[in-house]
Parts: C-alpha cells; structure tokens; sequence
C-alpha cells in the first residue's frame, strides 16, 4: 500500500506566523527523519539477525522470491487511486496485496527490505515523472511503508511465522492481521504527518477521513491477498495473475471513487456558489474565495475586481480565514494555473485566479467557468442591491425631509410625533409650536425665490440652535415651521417663555440677496396632556392660534379651547373658500384613471379636487372638505367641482374618447333637493350624456332613512347618471347598502387590498366582494393597487379594474387631454397609458 498526503503550504502569511511555522516544520522533520532511521534500522536488523522468521519460508527459489516480492512492491506506488481533500490530496494503494503475496515469497524478516527497495525504486521513477515534488517525498515515502511492514511482518512472525506449503487457518490469520497492520499504521504515519505539516490542523480532521477511505479497501485487498495466496500454494506460477487482479482492483477502485469524488465535488461547488448569495459585496468574495480554494485544492486563489473609475482591486484568502486585499500579481507565486473572466452580460468585471502545482483538467476547468458565471452573477446582484439600498435611503430621505433646510416635513413631523407621544403617559403635557414667517411672500416677489430660501436656512439654523435631545424641528411647507415639545419642557409657562424667545432670536437682520432684512414671525402655541390630543389634532390647535396671533398682531398666540370648532383658522378657511370659488385659478382637478387589469387599458377617471391655496401651497380635501361640509358653500363647492369636472369629459368627448368621470359625492348634498336639477343642467350646458358622469359615494348614505335621500338618489338615476360606492366594506351596512341604493360599480376599500398579502380575513373580503359583484352584475375597482403582487392576486380573484400608484398617479388635466389626443390616432389594440407624473397622493 501507498499512502501519500500532499499539502500546500500557507500563503501570504505575517512573519511571526512563518517563523513559527518554520519552526514546527523542522521539528516535525526531526521527527519524521527518525521514523524513517528506525524503520531503516529495523529493516537491517532483521535481515542480519533473522529475527522474526527463520530459514527458507517457501518452496519458491530465494532469489526468484525477493525478486517477486520487489517487483509487487514497487507495483503499488506506481498504480495508486489519488483521493481529493480540504488541504491537498492521498494517494491509495495496494500495499496489502503485495504484503500478503511476499509472505509467501520471502520470510517475514525479509519483507521491510523488499518493501523499502521496491517503494524507493517506485517513487524515484514517480519523482522523475513528475509526480512528487520533492526527493524528500521519495526518503520519506519509503520510510513510512517500511516502518509499516516492519509492524506487519512482526505481527506475522509472532502469530504464525514464515508461510511454508498450505495455508492454514493460523497462518491466513496471522497474514491478514499483519496485512492490516500493514495498512493502520501507514494510515497513521501518514495522517500524523499530513496533521503537523504546517499550515497544521487537528489530527482527528486528516486520520478521519482516512481511515473511512482505506480500512474497507484495506480489507477488500487482504481478502483478495489471501484467496490468491490459498490458490499459490498449490499452484506457485498462479502469482503471474497478481499483477491483473491488481490492477482490475485499481480500475473498480477508481471508479467508484471517481465517481463519490464527482459527487462530493458538485455538493461542494453548489455548497460554494449556495454561499455566494448575500446582500453586501464583501460576503460573496470572502464566499468566491473559500469555494475556490475547497474546489481546486489551490495552493492560493485570488479574485480581481475592476473598478469604473479606480484601479482594480485585488483579494486572496489566507489560512486563518481572513480576506486581505494585495497588488496584481506575485511573481514569486509564478504565473497562475488557471484564470477565468468575470463577465457580466458580457462585460468584464474582474477576474478568478489560481496558482497551484498543477494545471487544472478539462473537467475542472468548465466547473471553474461555472463558478466563475455563478460569483459574477453574484457580484453584480450585490452591487445591484448596494444601489438599491443607497436608493431607497435617499428617497426615503427624500420623503421625509425638506428640500431646502434638510428639516423633518409634515409627514415626518406627523408621524414621528404620533410615535413620541405613544411613549407618553395619558397626563404628561404636550406642546407645540407653530411658525409663520411674515411677509415671506413679498421677499419672494421682490428678491427672488434664491433669496427666499436663504431665508427659510437661516431661520430653520436660528430654530434649531435653540432646539435640545428629545425635541422635533420640522418644516410644513412654505414659510412655516413647527417645533413638538414634551415633558418639563412642554409646561404653558415655559412655552410661553421659549416661544417669545425664539421669536426674538429669529427677528435678528440678515442679509439675504445682498439685502438685509428682518425675519418676523408669528408664533402659535398650543398645550395639552398627551391622552387628549393626536399630532394632527395638536397640529390644528397651533396652527389656529398662529392664525390668531397675525389677525391680532401680536408676536405670540396660545390656542384658546373655548373656541371650539368656531375657531379663527375655520371661519379664516371660509373667507378664503368662497375667494377660491370666485377665483378661476385656485381651485383645480386631477385625474386618476381607472385601468383594466389585464392590459392597463383606461376607462374611466375619477375627479380629485385641489386647492392652491395662496399662503399654504397645494391643498388636498383632507385640509378644506369638513369646513366645506359644515357651512352653506357645500352647495356651490360641489356645483363648481361638477362643473370642472363635465368641463374635462366635454373636452375628452370632442376629442373622440368616451371616459366616463366621477365625482365623489358628500353625504350631505344628497339632502339637497336641488341637485338633480343643477346636475342636469350643468350636464346640458356642457352636453355630456348623463352616463358620462359618475358619482361615487359612500355606505353611510344607507343608514339615513330621510326620504329627501331617497328623492334624490331616484332623480339621479331617472336623468341617467350612474352611481358607485365608494371604500366598500369599511361601513357597518355594506350588504344592507346594496339592497337599497341600486349603483352601477363597487369600489373596494384600499384598505382591504393592501392587506391582502398579511390578512387571509382581508383576502376573503375582496375575493368575496368581487364574487358579489359579478353575481349582481356590478363592475368592481379594486382601489389602492400599489404593487405587481397585489395585482397578481386580483386577476386570480377575477378582478377586470383598479385603480392605484402601480398603474398612475392623479395627473393633471392638460397631460390627460394630451395623452388621449395621442391615442387617439394609435391602433385600436394600443392601450392608452399616461405619463407617470408624481403628485401627492388623494385625499
């Protein structure tokens, strides 16, 4: 048997490692030189004393028979089944075989020289084919598998002594205890070496696999060894079919083990490129590496990544797992074995290198191009996912900050503020600070919109100067600013006290444009425990006083709760409603259009007013509708949105298109007798057909049983107009809704359909609905559709419309008219698809 580790040494490792790997090499040699010494001089002690045996042990000739015996062992080296493994590769023989066969050549005293000549004539021609690395290899080689058959030819001397005429049951035990002798102890030598041989590592971890390996085909040999030797001594010249039977053992051998190391190396490669798939560039190299060096025995594997616009970087693995970056190329490691492009779609990006001392086969040089494909693919999916998460943070930065002073906006504001109160208990005091920066709008005019922003800088600086831990600073939009404050600090006295003091430091002049000026600011200040108020809430309460404070021009307002819902800010909105409604330019609409699932096509848009209020910017009716709903301009409001509305659905009709528009419809107009009336004449000044118009409204309709609604809804519907619920589902008469109002289209809450992917109760509702709808003949819109999941599932559930941010958003009048003019001229089977133009979401 031949049992040979072969071990790479550590690459690129620190000095103070290499010295004392340096040091455990040298006495690792003492000790194997000395095994070596002693199996030379036990080889020599019983070939001059003949200890162990004596006299002739066969009948066959003495010289024919260490002949023989030098010739099997020599045969074994040079036919040999090399087995991978983590740190280099073992060779396997069929030393038990030629052990068996000399017993009965020579006496057993004779056998550690026979196997020490044989053995070192093999591995010199081994050295000279290129198959050692080292004459070192070849001493030491010869000296393990003498000092083995030294072991097992005494085993054979003490059993049974030499192998004379017909083999015994005594004397074929005696030779197979020798001959696995013979085997664990080469196995040991081996192992033991291979564990000290720096880079070192527990002996269990070599002798292991080892022993798993070679003990069954150990015994498999001896078997064979045995049979052979029972027919030799009856028929001597039957040791001519040694040799054959050996080497149809090494090609069964072989195969098997070619196939498991086959096996073992495509769980290792789907182990390794497994391991390649992690979110951040650094895990897939360590990974690539790691699989590199397990899958190609590589005595160093390196991998290049090119940069854009930076010279390539360069990392290797080294032997306690660490990942170091390191120059292109090594001239002392000699020029690589093996390289593989990293390319991405066809794009270079990097490069795999291997340097070890043999140059790969056809079979592991495609398994070298897969796991390179595999680890580009990985790189690039890494950096991919680094964009996407820098993306993600700047626009969800983006999305809660302001723009011009990086401070936290409405939104942020909103629910920070909400999650800083929830930590509260109910009767911890709240408070809130509302800003307004006077005369803003003529620095604007005068000085230019440049000069306005430096002035909105400075006055967030001078605020958050005085801002401390634990406070909220945010921007609302324009020139105002709110500060949330809690705890000792939120006290009306200390409100007070800070509010005016802010006030004056904001009044401090500036230059802005080269001009100096004066920031003035009237100041709202709104007070509460924490279990009486919401952020939103706190909010209006401040702004309300803010409002106070510039109609009473005084620097500092508190809000007065007795006020009540008759507060200055309403009947201030109301003023400024009915301007609104005699001003052609404020009041606006945008279109959301509604989609059919399967091909985006649009047909229909829904009519979403906004307001652009002169001091507030753009607002959504979530600001303005109660106010509206609470006083006598519900009327003309909802005559004015009507006739914008039947405004667009004319212009798309004279274009060709017919798309119905809705109009969301308030509970309360359905108490006006007159609405029939107006809707048919706004419908006849404007002549769109009463099927043109949609109005959608809402479950609560249902619950009010005055006989005004039910006039009204009856006078709708006899002038043709059609009907849709709105948010279905979130009433408490859902069913009860459709059994007394006859509509022509079911909205599904967006609630239900966001929910639908956490909430089997969400799913069921929809699924339901949209069941419901079809049994009744209704078209359902599922509402809210944001993503290709959602939609996903709504075409399961059977689903034909939506309506949501994954199709449009609101865009305005004149890109609707301008996309449908170009439709109109496309093939019929083109669907009509908007431009994606970002605005606030619905209110």
């Amino acid at each position: 048997m031949r049992v040979e580790a072969r071990q790479e040494p550590a690459a690129g490792a620190e000095p103070v490692v290499a010295n004392t790997a340096g040091r455990l090499a040298i006495f690792v040699a003492v000790l194997w030189w000395s095994a070596v010494a002693l199996a030379v001089a036990g080889v020599v002690h019983c070939a001059v004393t003949g200890s162990g045996g004596a006299g002739p042990a066969t009948a066959v000739p003495v010289l024919l028979g260490l002949s023989i015996a030098v010739v099997l062992a020599a045969f074994d080296p040079l036919l040999f089944i090399r087995i991978k493994t983590e740190r280099g590769s073992v060779s396997y023989g069929f030393g038990e075989i030629s052990f068996v066969a000399a017993c009965y050549l020579v006496p057993p005293n004779l056998l550690p020289v026979t196997t020490l000549v044989g053995v070192f004539c093999a591995q010199l021609t081994n050295l000279w084919l290129g198959r050692l690395p080292s004459f070192s290899r070849v001493l030491s080689s010869a000296g393990a598998l003498a000092l083995s058959s030294v072991a097992g030819a005494t085993v054979v001397a003490v059993s049974a002594g030499p192998v004379v005429g017909t083999l015994t049951p005594a004397g074929a035990a005696a030779v197979g205890a020798g001959a696995m002798t013979f085997c664990l102890v080469s196995v040991l030598l081996v192992s033991a070496r291979n564990a000290m041989t720096p880079p070192t590592q527990p002996w269990a971890a070599t002798l292991r696999p080892a022993l798993w390996r070679k003990v069954p085909m150990g015994l498999g040999n001896t078997a064979v060894g045995l049979v052979g030797l029972t027919a030799v001594s009856s028929t001597p010249w039957s040791l001519l079919a040694v040799p054959p039977i050996i080497w149809l053992l090494h090609q069964t051998y072989a195969y098997r083990l070619r196939s498991d190391n086959e096996r073992s190396a495509w769980r290792t490669f789907a182990a390794a490129t497994q391991n390649l798939n992690h979110g951040d560039e650094r895990s897939p190299v360590v990974a690539g590496l790691t699989g590199l060096r397990k899958l190609f025995l590589a005595h160093r594997a390196e991998i290049v990544i090119d940069g854009l616009d930076a010279e390539p970087r360069t990392f290797r693995l080294d032997d306690d797992g660490s990942v170091t970056g390191s120059d292109p190329g090594h001239p002392a490691d000699g020029p690589p074995v093996a390289t593989r492009q990293l390319l991405v779609a066809g794009v270079r990006v990097g490069e795999v290198r291997l340097f070890g001392h043999r140059p790969l086969k056809a079979r592991e040089l495609l398994m070298l191009g897969a796991f390179g494909d595999a680890f580009a693919a990985s790189m690039h999916n890494a950096a991919t996912q680094a964009e996407l998460r820098a993306l993600t943070k700047s626009n969800t930065y983006d999305s809660e900050r302001d723009g011009v002073t990086g401070l936290a906006n409405r939104r942020t504001l909103l629910r920070v503020g909400n999650a800083s109160l929830g930590r509260l208990d109910d009767d911890e005091p709240v408070a809130l600070l509302f800003f307004d920066v006077n005369h803003f709008r003529e620095i604007n005019t005068t000085l230019g919109h440049a000069a306005g922003d430096d002035l909105l800088r400075v006055t967030a600086y001078r605020l958050a100067a005085d801002s401390g831990p634990g406070e909220l600073l945010a921007r609302l939009g324009g020139d105002e600013f709110a500060l949330l404050l809690t705890g000792e600090a939120a006290h009306l006295p200390t409100v007070l006290h800070r509010a005016r003091r802010l006030a004056d430091a904001l009044s401090a002049p500036t230059v802005a444009a080269g001009v100096q000026v004066s920031i003035e600011a009237s100041v709202g200040v709104a007070t509460a425990d924490r279990g009486d108020v919401d952020m939103a809430e706190l909010l209006r309460r401040a702004e309300t006083a803010m409002y106070r404070a510039k109609r009473e021009r005084s620097t500092v307002s508190c809000y007065d709760s007795g006020q009540g819902e008759a507060t200055v800010d309403r009947l201030a909105m109301l003023a400024e409603l009915r301007e609104a409604l005699a001003d052609d330019d404020q009041l606006f609409l945008l279109l959301h259009p509604t989609v059919v699932l399967e091909d985006c096509r649009t047909v229909s848009v829904e009519a979403l007013v906004r307001w652009r209020h002169p001091r507030r910017g753009e607002l959504t009716p979530v600001h303005f509708v109660r106010t509206v709903e609470q006083s006598d301009l519900l009327a003309p409001f909802t005559r004015h949105v009507l006739d914008l509305a039947l405004g667009v659905s004319a212009r798309l009709r004279r274009l060709g298109v017919d798309v119905p528009v809705s109009v969301n419809l308030s509970p309360r107009s359905l108490l006006d007798s007159e609405l029939p009336a107006v809707v048919a004449d706004l419908l006849g000044r404007h002549g769109v057909p009463a099927s043109g118009l949609v109005f959608e409204i809402i479950e609560t309709v249902a619950i009010s049983r005055q006989p005004v609604v039910d006039e009204v809804l009856a006078g709708l519907r006899t002038l043709g107009v059609q009907l849709a619920v709105d948010d279905f589902g979130t009433g408490f008469s859902a069913l009860t809704f459709l059994t007394q109002v006859l509509v022509d289209e079911i909205k599904i809450d967006r609630t239900f359909v966001t929910g639908m992917s956490s909430s089997a109760e969400a799913a069921a509702i929809v699924r339901t609905t949209i069941d419901l709808g079809r049994e009744l003949g209704l078209r359902v819109v599922a509402e809210g559709v944001e993503t290709t999941a959602q939609r996903k599932a709504l075409v399961g559930f059977g689903c034909q419309l939506a309506q949501g941010f994954l199709f449009h958003r609101p865009v305005p009048v004149d890109v609707m008219v301008r996309t449908l003019e170009d439709s109109v001229s496309a093939p019929p089977s083109v669907p009509l698809r908007l431009v994606n133009v970002e605005h606030e979401p619905p209110g």
